[in-house]
């Protein structure tokens, strides 16, 4: 389960941050996650309690903002959507599509106090 070692990373850059922003409590993190980014979120909420515990994000609240899978097909050049890595393009059919978002994972808010 890569989410705990995704969940560890959070943790150490909010420990980072803490120290350079001066603040102590955690109380909300939104993290932005690709719809391609094979993170499951399910296993990522199960995990965070246990990654944060005895951290400035012991109490924190956890919530997410899903990015949708966008690429560009490299045959008829359209902008197409894309629910997986391998999608083929909407318009063309062709299976060659460059992936232009949907597999970031970024904290995106924070508040703290």
């Amino acid at each position: 389960m890569h989410e705990l070692s995704l969940l560890e990373n959070v943790r150490s850059i909010l420990e980072a941050h803490a120290l350079s922003e001066n603040f102590q409590i955690v109380e909300n993190i939104t993290l932005e996650i690709g719809a391609l980014s094979c993170v499951e979120l399910d296993a990522l909420t199960f995990a965070f309690e246990s990654v944060m515990k005895d951290s400035l994000a012991e109490h924190a609240e956890l919530t997410f903002k899903i990015i949708e899978g966008q690429g560009r097909c490299v045959q008829c050049s359209q902008l197409t959507p894309m629910s997986e890595l391998y999608d083929v393009c909407v318009h063309c059919g062709h299976f060659r599509v460059e992936i232009l978002s949907g597999l970031e994972m970024k904290i995106t808010e924070l508040k703290v106090r």
